[in-house]
């Protein structure tokens, strides 16, 4: 029988259970006992937080990943974000990836009208005496490396916070950061 789990992956951990190199990460692992042969569904960067699906169904990991999956994300931007550059976002802009040019799949993107409820970040982003910021949803159904963090910055408009809100028909609710959410299976 096979476990999956809901996870809000705080800020500061990696998306992973092992980290072999000489500084010292926080992993997954010391968030919860999760049994053995558990794997995240695709990844979210140190810097990012929110929902991560884990599994130990390696079918189950190809279903989410796939481009049939939407993923959304909120990002809060440096600045005050516009229609313009929204649409630019919607269209696809071009991003470095792997040392290549990369032009991303049109994608649905707005400006949310207030600040998400997302729970304070481990780490303090800056205050208004630096300026304006905004938040943006963005959804995608393809995941390149930072590829968010790229679009906003190729636009203009760098990303200050990233948290995945939604992958698929899962969301992250009332989630607290840290916590982990055993369930029966994934609704994708």
């Amino acid at each position: 029988m096979h476990h999956h789990f809901l996870i809000h992956k705080p800020y500061g951990y990696l998306s992973q259970f092992i980290y072999q190199l000489k500084r010292k990460k926080k992993l997954l692992g010391e968030l919860y006992d999760f049994p053995e042969n558990t794997m995240a569904i695709g990844r979210l960067d140190e810097d990012s937080e929110g929902l991560l699906l884990l599994t130990t169904d390696g079918m189950m990991s190809e279903i989410v990943r796939s481009k049939k999956v939407e993923k959304e994300y909120y990002a809060q931007v440096d600045g005050i974000i516009t229609e313009e550059t929204l649409e630019q976002l919607r269209n696809g802009v071009e991003i470095g990836l792997h040392g290549k040019k990369y032009k991303t799949k049109k994608c649905k993107a707005f400006k949310l009208e207030s600040t998400p409820n997302l729970g304070e970040r481990g780490k303090k982003i800056r205050d208004e005496r630096h300026g304006p910021t905004s938040w943006v949803s963005i959804t995608l159904t393809e995941g390149k490396f930072r590829q968010v963090r790229k679009m906003t910055s190729a636009v203009g408009f760098p990303t200050l916070r990233l948290v995945r809100v939604r992958v698929g028909n899962i969301h992250l609710n009332d989630l607290k950061a840290g916590e982990v959410l055993e369930v029966s299976s994934f609704d994708v």
